[in-house]
């Protein structure tokens, strides 16, 4: 009798079939992905409109006028550039006037920014105690701040007009000869960092405000169980917690104070505002790039010289950086 021989296997289960796993195990999955992904990608997304607006308003504009500044561009033919390498540099740096308007910023920022950080300091010290209608008084101080620069400009500019201005009838008071201050070396800087003080003293006294108010009272209780008055108290605790903050209203007022030109031009106004006085005199290095690409439509010496003035904000920064690294060794 013939039987049939079994095949291999042939008692061996039946293959399961895959399970399907739930919508629900699906679901989670996909929300843990979704969640890693955010995770990683969600900070960037925040931080991209600032790069993308940085991008095209900060970064393009400054490598593009450093294209320019290789080039011999003028104001009429924008369309046709001429590759002249350094020579815009050149040309700048061997021009009287471009180093007498960096000598005329520098003094400036310097006879704006010392009275002006000084009396901020002096403002926030009073308003850090306890006054009434204290919020009044700190609106009443960045009141200039809110001002327009052309608004304060032409203000101040009436008060140190030689022929019937505001200052004059002061002085005449006292028996006093008038003054010419637009035309003066030193008494139209005086008058324009008059303006500059006017506007940013409130706003810096502000900071110092709050920096202050961060100061911890536990400092100023012990200065005042050993003895200390209030004067030794504003220099041995309440200045030295304030140097970073005074070292970043230093850096800022002096980026500032480079970048005057509102205040110069409308000081006269006119031909005379715009190249800095009749001996430029109170040219600053804004006045003297609008007068190369505006007034004489050279844009290339214009554009060396937007560099020339980032050129010389990188070693203020720098220099302010080695001297804060150096108080805060002295310090530790």
């Amino acid at each position: 009798m013939a039987t049939s021989t079994p095949t291999r296997d042939a008692y061996a289960k039946a293959p399961r079939e895959p399970k399907k796993e739930p919508d629900s195990d699906r679901r989670q999955v996909w929300r843990s992905r979704l969640w890693r992904f955010d995770d990683k990608a969600s900070p960037y997304a925040y931080i991209a409109p600032f790069f993308l607006v940085f991008g095209a308003f900060g970064l393009y504009p400054l490598l593009y006028t450093g294209w320019i500044a290789l080039h011999r561009v003028e104001m009429t033919g924008l369309d046709s550039m001429e590759w002249v390498g350094w020579e815009n540099f050149d040309k700048i740096l061997h021009d009287p006037e471009f180093w007498t308007s960096v000598a005329n910023t520098f003094l400036i920022g310097v006879i704006s920014t010392v009275p002006q950080l000084l009396m901020a300091l002096g403002l926030a010290h009073l308003l850090n105690y306890r006054l009434r209608a204290s919020t009044f008084w700190r609106t009443v101080i960045l009141t200039p701040y809110a001002t327009s620069v052309a608004s304060a400009a032409l203000v101040f500019a009436l008060v140190f007009r030689a022929d019937g201005g505001l200052l004059n009838w002061v002085t005449g008071l006292f028996g006093l000869d008038p003054t010419n201050w637009a035309n003066g070396h030193w008494t139209s800087k005086i008058a324009i960092a008059v303006i500059v003080i006017w506007r940013w003293t409130g706003y810096n006294a502000l900071i110092y405000l709050a920096a202050m108010q961060a100061v911890p009272n536990d400092l100023y209780e012990a200065a005042s169980l050993d003895g200390a008055s209030r004067w030794q108290q504003f220099r041995k605790v309440t200045i030295p917690s304030l140097r970073p903050t005074i070292l970043f209203t230093i850096v800022i007022s002096t980026i500032g104070s480079m970048q005057l030109f509102g205040e110069p031009l409308l000081l006269e106004g006119g031909a005379l505002g715009a190249t800095g006085g009749n001996e430029n005199q109170y040219e600053t290095l804004s006045i003297y790039l609008y007068n190369y690409g505006w007034n004489l439509g050279h844009l290339g010496p214009a554009a060396a010289v937007a560099w020339a003035m980032l050129a010389l904000l990188l070693i203020i920064a720098a220099a302010n950086w080695i001297v804060g690294r150096l108080a805060r060794t002295s310090a530790a």
